[in-house]
């Protein structure tokens, strides 16, 4: 083990690790029932504004741009504790969940479980209950 890797792995200074495009994994968990809510992505700037305002920031691949939870649809998430993994190339937040974490309108993004059936996969709704309607949210 490098000097280097030794202080990412055991050290106690926070160096997030980036990919190419400056981004790093965040996977956002309930602080209450332990369930995974949503994984998405944090750039720099996002990881430095959920720090200082203890709410959670992401940035969108899709969009290009950064945004705080809930700042269209009202569903928030208040990070109550935040983890870096052994080599600091992916976050995990625990959050008080405010209604729904998914677009969707569900409380979680992982409302589908993949079952194996005669060597294919197929999908299966499991609670999946809308609780809110993400048309009339987001003016699709």
């Amino acid at each position: 083990m490098s000097a280097h890797s030794h202080e990412i792995e055991e050290g106690l200074a926070f160096l997030p690790k980036f990919d190419a495009s400056g981004l790093v994994t965040c996977v956002a968990t309930d602080v209450a029932t332990g369930d995974v809510l949503m994984v998405a992505h944090m750039n720099a700037e996002a990881l430095r504004k959920t720090i200082a305002t203890g709410e959670a920031w992401y940035f969108s691949r899709s969009r290009n741009a950064l945004w705080r939870k809930g700042e269209t649809s009202g569903q928030t998430q208040r990070v109550v504790e935040m983890r870096t993994d052994c080599d600091q190339d992916a976050i995990w937040i625990r959050v008080e969940q405010i209604g729904a974490a998914c677009h969707t309108g569900r409380r979680s993004c992982f409302y589908r479980k993949v079952e194996g059936e005669g060597g294919e996969a197929k999908l299966v709704f499991v609670n999946a209950e809308r609780l809110f309607d993400p048309d009339a949210v987001y003016k699709k």
